[in-house]
């Protein structure tokens, strides 16, 4: 059974930054993509970012350009979403998601992590 988990949300100051995780288990992360997504309340499911694990490469919204990195942990089989820079408009839930395309529509990811939420404060 595919299960995606994500950690590292919590509560930081505008400025400051966090780490988020994204460990699988039941699939072997590099044949994915992963994708990283946010939800603010009332608003819809926006992309962040998102990341070949088998290329190596990294494609960010222009929101988070500048701010927001991938990174991978084969032995862990984990992805990283490193966030800096934080602002207000950043907090959201924050969910992981795999899948075998290269290059897979936001509705196109197969599994789904339960999502970790990050407030950024004024």
């Amino acid at each position: 059974q595919v299960q995606l988990v994500e950690s590292g949300g919590g509560l930081v100051q505008a400025g400051g930054s966090l780490r988020l995780s994204c460990a699988a288990s039941g699939l072997t992360f590099w044949r994915y993509t992963v994708g990283w997504f946010r939800q603010a309340p009332g608003k819809e499911r926006e992309f962040v970012a998102r990341f070949s694990w088998s290329s190596g490469t990294a494609y960010n919204a222009d929101s988070v350009k500048g701010r927001f990195t991938c990174s991978r942990d084969n032995a862990k089989n984990t992805v990283y979403l490193q966030m800096n820079s934080l602002k207000p408009e950043d907090t959201a839930v924050y969910y992981c998601a795999a899948d075998l395309r290269i290059s897979p529509g936001s509705s196109e990811y197969d599994y789904w992590g339960q999502g970790t939420q990050v407030t950024v404060s004024s």
